[in-house]
This record gives C-alpha cells, structure tokens and sequence, in this order.
C-alpha cells in the first residue's frame, strides 16, 4: 500500500479527498517520469475536483481520463476493482457513480449514488449528484429533493444550495430561490455568482433596484463578467436608463470583445437613436461574433422596414424569427408583420 496506487486506493476507501487529491498527483508524477500514459490517477483527481465544486478543473482532467474509449476502459476496470473489494463502502460506490456519470452511462449512475447515499447515511455528495442525475433527465421534482437532502445533511455546502436555488427558479419559485441565494451569500460572501444568481431572481420579481445593487456586487468581486455586465444593462434598458444601459453593455465587451449579446444590444440602442450607420456596424459585429443571433437579424430587419427595402426586410425578419427561442417574441413578429399586410416565409 505504499505505492502513489495504493495510497490513492486507500483514500478512496477511507473518503480522505484531500489525501486522494495529495497521492493522485504524486501517482501521476510518476506515470509521467516513467512516460506511461495513465488515464486512472487523472481520474481520481477529477473526482476530487467534482466533490470540492471545482468545475473548471474537473473538466480539464475528464479531457484526459474520460474521452478515449482505451481511456475509458483503463478507469472502469480500476473502479470495478475497487467496488469489487469494497461492496460494503459507501466511498467506492460514491466514485462509481461519478464515473459512470462522467462516461456516457448518467442512468447506470443512479443505482451507484444510492447504493453510497446507503451506506454514507450522513453524507450531502451522493444526494447531490444524484440529484444532477435527475436534472438532466428534466425530472426537476426528484432533483429538488435530493439537493435538500444534501443541504439537510451538509448546509454549508454552497454547490448544493446553488443548483437548489436555481432549481426553484426554473419552477418559477422565485421566494424559494431568493431564499437558498441568500444562504448561499452567506456562506460564500464574496462569491459573484451567487450575487448574480440572486440579481437575477429579483429582477424577475420585478424588485429592480435591489437587483441593480446584487449584480454591482457581483461585479465588484468580479469586473471581467461580461454576462453580468450585460445583464445589468438590460435592467437599466428596462429602466429606461439608456445612458446606463450603454456603459454597460461596452463594459461588457471589455469585459469580453467576442460578447456578441452586447453589440446587439448597441445596436438596438444605436437604432431607436436614428443612429443607423452606428446601428448596422454593431448589428454586423454581433453576427460575427454569433451567425445565430436572432436580436441582430431583427434590428437589421427593422432598419431595412424603415428604408422601405421589404424584401430585405422579410429575409431578415424570417431569420430573426427561426433564431428566437422565445415563441412570444416570434408571435410578435408575425403579428406585426401581419398588421402591415406582410407574410414571412
């Protein structure tokens, strides 16, 4: 047991992950050092990541250890193994369940997570991966339990809460999500996203002023947030703040000059100013950026309307329309074009 191996096998079995984390990378020094291309120990690090919310990093190491089929097989023979000799250990099934959801088999996972949510009665992770099981499966109900299952067990654990807040969201239980978003802050004060999560659901609470003051913060801890940057400006759009409105969208593509969103936004500014040179520029570079951008198309289409081109009016509106997801933006098109005698293809 005295092997990088054997000393990660032991961490596994014991669910000591910062000493999994500690042996793994050793054990992958030494793959390395001997040139032997070995996708296990970069698993156990993944699993680490995963557990600890460390999403960026988590997807690094599956670029490395779960995307080859040889690769795949490598690690799934260990983790046989390691279930294999440990039935009764709640940990082995935990890391499974994480590498079947990670390798194309989310509904083979399911069995796993219960199997250590068993075993590991006090344990938040089980539910909490569970609980992404289901949400993937769009059972928003099932996932809803299983993360207040993990908050019951672990209320400290910010991952959970989150998912569980915007969970609430997409059902539209904005008290709920609110809620969990504020517990979330409190934990993790100076983490953005959870002040933009909780702007978020208070701007669609209609409480704008204090969704203007939680995306500021957000901003605050985080400057290079293009979306947030965005974001606000809508709000302050919304608000019929325009000046506001503009110096954030242009924060935004400081923030990120491929943020195509923001040109588009600009560009409606520029549009509703007569600005229309200004306007068709910024629709421009909004398509580059995105050649799918239906607000683009849309501005386009209008700037064309008002110059009396109606064939080239009707082509962009038809794209606009194929673009937008929202069907009441779509129905608005047509009925607007309708009312001006005009039928889109």
């Amino acid at each position: 047991m005295s092997t990088p191996q054997g000393q990660s096998e032991a961490a596994v079995v014991a669910g000591a992950w910062d000493t999994l984390l500690a042996e793994a990378s050793t054990w992958v020094k030494s793959r390395e050092h001997a040139e032997i291309k070995d996708p296990r120990p970069i698993f156990a690090q993944n699993v680490v990541y995963l557990l600890r919310g460390q999403f960026a990093d988590a997807w690094k190491t599956h670029s490395l250890c779960l995307e080859a089929e040889g690769d795949i097989a490598t690690v799934k023979a260990w983790v046989d193994a390691l279930v294999e000799g440990q039935r009764e250990n709640g940990n082995v099934h935990l890391v499974m369940g994480l590498f079947l959801a990670q390798s194309g088999q989310s509904e083979q996972s399911v069995h796993s997570y219960k199997e250590a949510a068993r075993l590991l009665p006090q344990s938040a992770y089980p539910h909490y991966f569970l609980a992404q099981i289901h949400e993937r499966a769009s059972h928003l109900e099932m996932a809803i339990k299983e993360y207040r299952e993990a908050v019951r067990r672990a209320p400290d654990f910010v991952p959970a809460r989150t998912n569980l807040g915007v969970a609430y969201q997409e059902q539209g239980r904005l008290e709920m999500a609110i809620k969990e978003y504020r517990e979330v802050i409190k934990y993790s004060p100076n983490d953005p996203v959870a002040h933009a999560n909780l702007a978020c659901a208070l701007a669609e609470q209609g409480k704008m002023e204090p969704a203007v003051q939680s995306y500021k913060t957000a901003l605050k801890l985080n400057p290079k947030d293009a979306e947030v940057h965005f974001a606000l400006g809508g709000l302050y759009e919304t608000r019929g703040r325009l000046d506001l409105a503009e110096k954030s969208y242009r924060d935004g593509l400081t923030a990120n000059p491929e943020f195509g969103s923001a040109y588009s936004a600009l560009g409606w500014l520029a549009l509703r100013k007569q600005r229309f040179q200004d306007a068709q520029e910024l629709f421009s570079r909004a398509l580059k950026c995105n050649e799918e951008d239906p607000r683009a198309y849309h501005g386009i289409a209008e700037m064309y309307a008002i110059r009396g081109k109606r064939q080239s009016a009707m082509e962009n509106y038809s794209k606009a329309m194929k673009y937008y997801r929202d069907p009441e933006i779509r129905n608005a098109i047509m009925n607007q074009l309708f009312q001006e005698g005009q039928v889109p293809d």
